[in-house]
């Protein structure tokens, strides 16, 4: 019998081994057309659009027989992927801690503006800027967290987004910058500030009472990204030190701020990088 420390350590290897990788490990039972052997003929299966990683169509026929046999279909982290990791979730409750980074966008002044519309003309507005954000976020096979209020909170792990990943949110912060307007010689659009931190964080299912397992970062990491991201001003995204040196950013062009975050006991390293009105 397999007692449960050991239970423990085989899900969190499953969960290191999915968001390193981008697969189940070798040793364990996996679906065969998510193996990476079977992926060419996958491929084949009509028709686009369909999950990036293992080819797993999620329109016309090859779509519903994925659906109806599989229960694959697009996911609701990341739709350029398949739902195959929520469904891994489901089965594999828990999680594991491993170096992520975060990038989250808050719109400024969000309350003002709800103030001075009608209800369902800020409705309109804010969700385009979810699917400004969500679109870029989506495209750097980044995987979204949470839509809450004026927020979109995101993150990016290696097994998909690629050993990069930290350069990867900063790059994705910009193409959000200038997907609201920023930039351009026009006003933008939706006045937003970002926050991009890297740091260790728990990436796991959080399961309610009624059994359904979202996945989720937790983490002071992930608490520092939200603080940051709470005093980047319209227009500015703050880097922290951390997500710097894991980029292997220069530093022209960027303002180095000491800050003293709302929690934290230290002072934390940030840079400003603002991207223009």
């Amino acid at each position: 019998m397999v007692d449960k420390k050991n239970i423990e350590e085989v899900i969190k290897d499953a969960w290191r081994t999915y968001l390193t990788k981008g697969e189940m490990p070798a040793h364990m039972e996996s679906p065969w057309f998510g193996r990476r052997v079977f992926r060419p003929l996958i491929k084949r299966m009509p028709r686009s659009p369909r999950c990036a990683v293992c080819y797993v169509p999620f329109e016309g026929i090859g779509g519903k027989f994925a659906k109806a046999f599989w229960n694959i279909e697009a996911s609701k982290l990341n739709p350029h992927l398949c739902n195959m990791c929520e469904n891994f979730a489901t089965e594999y409750h828990g999680g594991v801690e491993l170096e992520i980074s975060m990038l989250f966008v808050d719109v400024r002044g969000s309350t003002s503006m709800a103030e001075k519309t009608s209800p369902e003309k800020y409705s309109k507005l804010i969700n385009r800027f979810y699917r400004a954000a969500t679109e870029e976020f989506y495209k750097s096979y980044g995987f979204v967290e949470k839509l809450l209020g004026d927020e979109v909170a995101g993150f990016f792990v290696p097994g998909f987004a690629g050993p990069e990943h930290a350069k990867v949110a900063v790059e994705t912060g910009k193409k959000i910058m200038k997907a609201m307007g920023y930039g351009a010689s026009s006003k933008p659009w939706i006045p937003v500030g970002l926050g991009v931190n890297t740091g260790l964080a728990y990436v796991g299912s959080v399961n309610s009472e009624g059994g359904v397992s979202n996945i989720a970062m937790l983490g002071d990491s992930v608490n520092t990204t939200a603080r940051l991201t709470s005093l980047a001003a319209a227009g500015e995204m703050l880097i922290s030190d951390a997500t710097r040196q894991a980029a292997r950013l220069k530093t022209d062009g960027m303002e180095s701020r000491t800050l003293m975050l709302k929690g934290k006991s230290q002072a934390v390293t940030a840079w400003a990088l603002k991207i223009g009105k």
